[in-house]
């Protein structure tokens, strides 16, 4: 959708053309004011003619001078935020599994959208220029055909140039865009995993991997370097050429008689304003940039959301979970699936298994923080991608490790939850003793691993969800991995026992004494149910490999 004309880009567009209708009358007023001044016109109005032209082409270029940061700024910040939202409309569901990684996505969200926001100050640039020109070559065919025939000489010669320098340019501004992409890919990736390459020691590995790309960047600016200089020579020659050639044109003309003195100013004045056309190699090398820019802003924008649902899902019902054919793939690998699972309305199931079993994709399927590449997931017989987005966000809640809070304070992040979800999340302690309570905005807050999942579970029980999804080791279930002292932990657990009796529940478990807890189990080995259907905790232990299992996740999570 185009974006609506703003002051700033009106003012642009306006400023512009009168920068270069004044610029294109200037060396004609300039003729008429050295030919009064030699008494060929006598009279002081090509005097008031020039200081007039003068004036309005300061304030034409002033205004211009303001507008196009302005207008760039505008359009930078337009493009990132249609981009910010686009993205929170693909959701976490899968649409970008496979596309770039989250550090190429900020280069675009910050470096490629900078650049696309200058595109129109660019172009319109560009284009003024251009039109410049071609003015100067008609005020020069109306001094005499012969001025014109030799400003021509030089025109072929510099739009192979201008066009030369364009195909060469364009590829490579895209080039040094995706290496530094690549580049903050791995940042951010190194500054996730900051922990684990600390404590192996690894600081030196990671930054040659992080910085592996420099080489190929270097390349990328200094071919784009040498196309910058070469062109600007080149363009330095033939604007020397195509000036000597109009000049020593118009002066045999003024030899002959055939043009007035204040005419051979004028020439002058046009042959450097047509030749300025081959100059603005920096005016092309804005337009590439901010083309390839938006190239990469708009390879984001063809991803196209998934048409949101309109369903509702049917009063009275107890949040059962149907897995029909789930299938999950990274490429051609298989992580979860063939699947085909039932959890009973209001019942707890735990999914225990080895690490990378697929316990966190079977629990991200009910909400949609990943959509399977195969199969239907339905609730309470109504399939997940067919309900309307805030149905689904009110039929199914998560308990995360590190909770996200969005909004400006405490209050926005935990809309709908009051005192007593706090009380219950055991939460109302440290709020209350915020510097503003609940008015305490975010960027203030200082908080532990357990006060921040603490907060996360107060949003959870204000939410009336028919489903939840735990993760123990955010939960409070979980004392190893939670923040939270024993006797917090078991107030938090009765508090959230009380809060969803009744709801579905998915806990994904890291303790035995979890899946224990439990009214069933299901057990995942690499992606698929290892037992035919679910079973309670007790008639799993039977089987050894259950019990390695549990084993191997408890162990796991002791040494996280």
């Amino acid at each position: 959708m185009p974006r609506r004309p703003t002051g700033w880009t009106l003012a642009l567009g306006l400023a512009l053309p009168v920068e270069a209708a004044t610029t294109l009358a200037l060396p004609a007023v300039l003729a008429a004011a050295v030919d009064a001044s030699l008494g060929h016109r006598p009279g002081p109005g090509a005097f008031v003619r020039l200081a007039l032209v003068l004036g309005v082409a300061a304030a034409a270029d002033a205004t211009a001078a303001a507008a196009g940061p302005a207008c760039s700024a505008e359009a930078t910040a337009a493009l990132r935020g249609r981009l910010v939202r686009h993205l929170l409309a693909l959701g976490p569901g899968g649409r970008l599994r496979h596309g770039p990684p989250p550090g190429d996505l900020a280069a675009r969200l910050l470096g490629s959208a900078g650049d696309a926001g200058g595109r129109l100050p660019a172009v319109l640039g560009a284009a003024t220029a251009l039109l410049t020109s071609a003015g100067a070559i008609l005020g020069l065919g109306l001094l005499s055909p012969w001025l014109a025939l030799a400003f021509f000489a030089g025109v072929i010669p510099g739009v192979v140039l201008i066009r030369l320098f364009l195909r060469e340019a364009g590829p490579v501004f895209a080039r040094y865009q995706e290496v530094q992409a690549d580049l903050a890919a791995r940042l951010s990736g190194a500054l996730t995993g900051l922990r684990s390459i600390h404590a192996a020691g690894a600081e030196q590995r990671e930054a040659a991997r992080v910085l592996a790309p420099l080489p190929k960047l270097s390349a990328a600016g200094h071919a784009l370097w040498a196309a910058q200089r070469r062109t600007a020579w080149q363009a330095t020659l033939l604007i020397a050429a195509v000036e000597v050639a109009v000049l020593a044109t118009a002066g045999t003309l003024l030899a002959d008689g055939t043009l007035a003195p204040g005419a051979l100013a004028a020439a002058a004045g046009w042959a450097a304003l047509g030749a300025g056309l081959f100059e603005q190699v920096e005016a092309l090398v804005a337009v590439a940039h901010a083309r390839a820019g938006q190239a990469r802003a708009d390879e984001l924008l063809a991803v196209r959301p998934a048409a949101p649902g309109r369903a509702a899902l049917p009063a009275g019902g107890y949040g059962e979970v149907v897995l029909r054919g789930v299938v999950v793939r990274d490429g051609d690998r298989v992580l979860l699936g063939p699947l085909d699972l039932t959890v009973p309305g209001g019942r707890t199931v735990a999914l225990v298994g080895r690490s990378g079993s697929g316990k966190s994709l079977l629990a991200a399927l009910p909400g949609r923080l990943r959509d399977p590449d195969e199969g239907t997931v339905l609730i309470d017989g109504v399939p997940v991608d067919a309900l309307a987005p805030s149905e689904l966000r009110h039929a199914v809640g998560y308990a995360f490790t590190r909770p996200a809070l969005i909004g400006r304070t405490v209050r926005d992040a935990l809309a709908g939850a009051g005192p007593a979800e706090a009380a219950a999340a055991r939460a109302d302690g440290f709020l209350q003793r915020l510097p503003r309570g609940w008015d305490t905005p975010l960027d203030e807050l200082r908080l532990s691993g357990g006060e921040l999942q603490r907060l996360g579970l107060t949003r959870l029980l204000a939410q009336p969800a028919r489903v939840v999804v735990l993760d123990d080791a955010a939960s409070g279930l979980d004392l190893a991995t939670s923040g939270l002292d024993l006797a917090t932990e078991y107030l938090v657990t009765e508090a959230l026992d009380r809060a969803t009796l009744g709801r579905t529940r998915l806990v994904v478990a890291h303790r035995a004494g979890v899946a224990a807890r439990a009214d069933l189990v299901a057990w995942l080995d690499a992606g698929r149910l290892r037992a035919l259907a679910l079973a309670p905790h007790a008639t799993l232990l039977a089987d050894p490999d259950y019990r390695a299992a549990l084993s191997d996740t408890t162990l796991r999570t002791a040494t996280a």
